[in-house]
């Protein structure tokens, strides 16, 4: 450290300091917790069990009595953002961006998630910006906090507005954008039955709020083609 210009000496690595913790919601700053008593793995799968029979099948047949166990291993994967927080993702910063003066865009993050409603997967892309203050994070944080949303029960209006919120709050930026463009198989496959219906959600800050910067990141988005 210089101690003339209180900034890194030439060549010395990039400071990584924590985010503020203050002034944070809920969700931002701690994994839910979880239902007490939590099921057992096995009452787990008994459920599983209950359905499978509900659904007009014979749980204790050859070929899905090996599902329930399958299905609670494919839970825990698919709603580990149970046990994730987003202020860990985002915990670190990297101080040195020269003279950089514009937004970041991550665009097309691939994400899928579960509709609350019923519990059927809904899936599509994040496209995540923000406009930096002095400091970034590494650009496969904003890939893994949609994930960490992503794999929880969702509703796709919601999941958008605490990325958003999630960015707002601990990266302390001039300003968020967030783009989620989704297929939902409650939609798809049931109800109205329209397959390839996208639901599109934002959710705008800071000078995001200003219609040009909106065009601007929508433009980027889109592969230069205007909007």
């Amino acid at each position: 450290m210089d101690a003339k210009t209180n900034k890194p000496a030439p060549g010395a690595p990039a400071i990584i300091k924590p985010w503020p913790k203050q002034g944070l919601h809920d969700h931002v700053r701690a994994a839910p917790q979880p239902v007490e008593p939590r099921p057992t793995r096995e009452q787990a799968e008994e459920a599983v069990r209950t359905l499978i029979a509900y659904a007009g099948d014979n749980p204790r047949r050859e070929g899905v009595i090996e599902t329930p166990a399958r299905v609670v291993d494919a839970y825990d994967e698919m709603f580990q953002g149970y046990r994730e927080c987003p202020l860990d993702v985002l915990d670190k910063t990297f101080g040195e961006i020269g003279s950089y003066n514009d937004f970041v865009l991550v665009k097309d993050i691939a994400f899928n998630s579960h509709c609350e409603h019923h519990i059927m997967p809904f899936f599509g892309k994040a496209h995540v910006a923000y406009k930096p203050v002095d400091r970034v994070v590494g650009l496969s944080k904003l890939a893994r906090l949609v994930d960490v949303y992503a794999r929880r029960l969702q509703t796709q209006e919601h999941m958008t507005a605490q990325i958003a919120t999630a960015l707002d709050e601990i990266l302390k930026p001039q300003g968020v954008a967030v783009m989620l463009e989704a297929e939902h198989m409650c939609m798809s496959i049931r109800g109205v039955s329209k397959p390839g219906s996208l639901t599109v959600t934002t959710q705008f800050s800071g000078l995001f709020e200003n219609p040009q910067e909106q065009v601007r990141f929508m433009t980027m988005v889109r592969g230069g083609q205007q909007v």
